[in-house]
């Protein structure tokens, strides 16, 4: 895999740090390749914003489904179920990743009402 940091939209969560509860602070971190690593490196992230990318397509492609089964449901209604949904299935997705996924989904349902289609 290739990964392109700057493919990763500026608005895609980058995770926050992490801390060690205690008397005295402490962060959690990872020794990789001889260093200290907090949070995600940069081919995690992207693996991360890959998934999540790929996640937005096939719920938008969902969505758009389901509004065509269920025409009198509204849009805010259909994305309230689909979150419910995707927590439910126990992903491995942090909140501020679902909430990016569920506003991605929100604007293309969005742009595509507006279309027409």
């Amino acid at each position: 895999m290739t990964s392109d940091i700057k493919s990763v939209p500026p608005d895609f969560p980058r995770g926050e740090p992490a801390s060690v509860s205690g008397f005295q602070a402490k962060l959690a971190g990872r020794l990789i390749d001889g260093r200290f690593v907090e949070g995600l490196t940069e081919e995690e992230l992207y693996a991360r914003f890959d998934a999540c990318a790929d996640l937005v397509d096939q719920l938008t492609a969902y969505c758009h489904r389901k509004r065509a089964e269920l025409p009198g449901s509204s849009l805010s209604t259909l994305l309230s179920r689909v979150r419910r949904g995707v927590m439910a299935k126990g992903w491995d997705l942090s909140t501020a990743e679902l909430d990016w996924i569920m506003a991605r989904v929100a604007v293309n349902m969005s742009t595509r009402a507006e279309d027409g289609a």
